[in-house]
């Protein structure tokens, strides 16, 4: 199955629980949650209590992608806050496994996230203990981003390392997703797609969503 997940950081702000009631109501599959902290990425956006007020107001999965420096301090808060996945970067995780077993024991499940220049390299032996993998396709800190296009190729070569190990870890990819590129982006192999400003920039989401949706497997 393909999963649209709306990135709340293009959301507007003043009624959030309405936009997210909304996207739900439109035939989102997950929240992405976008958290950054002004020092790995040059943007300070949400915490722990925007994910808290998040949770009321929905019943899809919230994925948390944590963008962030020192992320084991502040991951028992945004568990307790209410995310079911969480992320977090390969950059800033000098002992990827200890923290990918401290979001496992708290029984949300697990993503590593890489940079558009990281290489999967230094993720093949983390696959395993893994439930997704997002690949960013543009660079993090800002949203409504251009599309990093050789994410396609990255794309496809994680969805061989995932094969050739015989797991069924998720792909998701972040940025520049948009009815123009979302069906090479699931051709590659991507199952879970975060748009932005492509659904909260509109002013139907059920259409918007319906249309990103229908193209995952017919470009036309």
């Amino acid at each position: 199955m393909k999963l649209i997940a709306p990135s709340i950081l293009s959301a507007d702000f003043t009624t959030l629980g309405d936009e997210i009631r909304n996207v739900e109501a439109a035939g989102a599959d997950w929240i992405h949650i976008d958290v950054m902290d002004g020092h790995f990425v040059p943007n300070i956006t949400m915490g722990p209590v925007i994910v808290e007020a998040v949770k009321k107001v929905t019943e899809l999965p919230l994925d948390v992608h944590l963008m962030i420096e020192r992320p084991d301090q502040f991951i028992p808060e945004f568990v307790n806050a209410g995310a079911d996945l969480i992320s977090v970067h390969v950059e800033t995780c000098p002992h990827l496994n200890r923290t990918i077993d401290l979001i496992r024991c708290s029984e949300c499940r697990a993503g590593v996230v890489l940079n558009p220049a990281t290489s999967l390299s230094t993720i093949e032996w983390i696959l395993e203990y893994i439930d997704f993998v997002l690949l960013m396709s543009v660079n993090p800190g800002f949203g409504g981003q251009s599309f990093i296009s050789n994410t396609i190729d990255k794309t496809r070569q994680l969805k061989r390392m995932i094969e050739k190990k015989g797991l069924s870890t998720l792909i998701q990819i972040d940025g520049g997703v948009n009815e123009k590129t979302i069906y090479s982006i699931s051709k590659a192999g991507a199952d879970v797609f975060v748009a932005g400003s492509a659904i909260f920039g509109t002013g139907d989401y059920k259409k918007t969503i319906k249309k990103l949706k229908d193209k995952l497997t017919d470009p036309s």
